[in-house]
């Protein structure tokens, strides 16, 4: 027999998993945003500032990923973490953050091997 206690969240579960949503978003946002200012610089010749970008896209990436790791230790594979659609909103980010750091990266370099 199940405890309806055992489905029913609190409001700070609720809270912690906004917070857990918002670092995925934030900083998977971050990353992207930052990869993208590397490529202009790239592109402009900056070749310098465009690694020092990418770097700290790096460190923005490493920050979402942490988030996620929490969560899905938090879960352990048992289904306890409440998936929303918010949270898979969240995930999408992170994905399309690393993607687009990925081909960014391709990207400044051929812009280097063409300069």
């Amino acid at each position: 027999m199940f405890d309806l206690d055992d489905i029913v969240e609190t409001d700070d579960e609720v809270q912690d998993l906004e917070e857990v949503v918002m670092g995925l978003i934030i900083n998977s946002g971050q990353a992207r945003s930052l990869a993208y200012a590397a490529l202009k610089q790239a592109k402009a010749g900056d070749f310098e500032q465009a690694k020092e970008l990418m770097g700290k896209s790096r460190l923005a990436l490493n920050e979402a990923h942490l988030v996620q790791t929490k969560l899905i230790e938090g879960d352990q594979g048992e289904g306890k973490t409440k998936v929303s659609l918010v949270l898979v909103h969240a995930q999408d980010h992170l994905m399309t953050s690393m993607l687009a750091r990925e081909l960014v990266t391709e990207l400044i370099e051929l812009h280097e091997k063409i300069k």
